[in-house]
């Protein structure tokens, strides 16, 4: 089975938004750099609606698009499936994804789609590494992100850190509760207004 990483843009303070689901300034480095994440250009990870595709720093590039292009599986909460209506059935990496969610995928959505919603984290992460195969399942922080790591599931912890501070918001850990150790980081990166960090979590 594939890695079970969990990953997210994140305040210096742990925010991956604040209470409305505003993101502010924290994709900004998306496009502040004259290196596609793709080597044929990002026309298909920008879910925008700009067309411009990703372009961020050559340190973010060459840190990012080997870790996209092993997604097989990104498993997320019903609060973003709707936020971002699922991406128009396209994710932004992988073939499939996993919703998290007691309700079911809304009647007549993207029906070719590979979208699968499991009302249960545990049962989300198998049904998730099975589609993954041996490619890498991406967890999606916040409130099911949280709920994974603290069942266990999480093999690693990714955060591209942005220089600033919310405050308040919506945390990247989410509620969890008690607290859980991890290795000394083994990735650090820094790129162009994020810092790209990696840790493995402690068994």
């Amino acid at each position: 089975m594939g890695t079970v990483v969990m990953h997210s843009v994140v305040s210096v303070d742990g925010f991956i938004a604040d209470a409305n689901d505003d993101v502010g300034p924290l994709h900004e480095w998306y496009f502040n750099g004259d290196t596609p994440i793709t080597q044929g250009g990002d026309q298909q990870y920008d879910h925008s609606g700009a067309g411009s595709g990703f372009k961020v720093s050559r340190a973010s590039a060459e840190y990012v698009r080997p870790m996209w292009e092993a997604i097989g599986t990104i498993v997320q909460g019903r609060t973003m499936f709707d936020l971002m209506n699922g991406w128009e059935g396209q994710p932004p990496a992988g073939d499939h994804v996993v919703v998290v969610s007691h309700r079911p995928k809304p009647e007549g959505w993207h029906p070719e789609a590979s979208y699968h919603f499991v009302d249960d984290v545990a049962a989300a992460i198998d049904k998730a590494q099975k589609l993954a195969g041996a490619r890498i399942v991406s967890v999606n922080a916040g409130e099911v992100g949280g709920q994974i790591l603290a069942a266990g599931l999480v093999d690693e912890v990714a955060m591209d850190i942005v220089p600033v501070v919310f405050g308040s918001g919506k945390r990247y850990f989410g509620s969890i509760d008690g607290q859980r150790l991890l290795e000394d980081p083994h990735v650090v990166i820094q790129g162009d207004r994020v810092l790209h960090l990696k840790f493995k979590v402690r068994r």
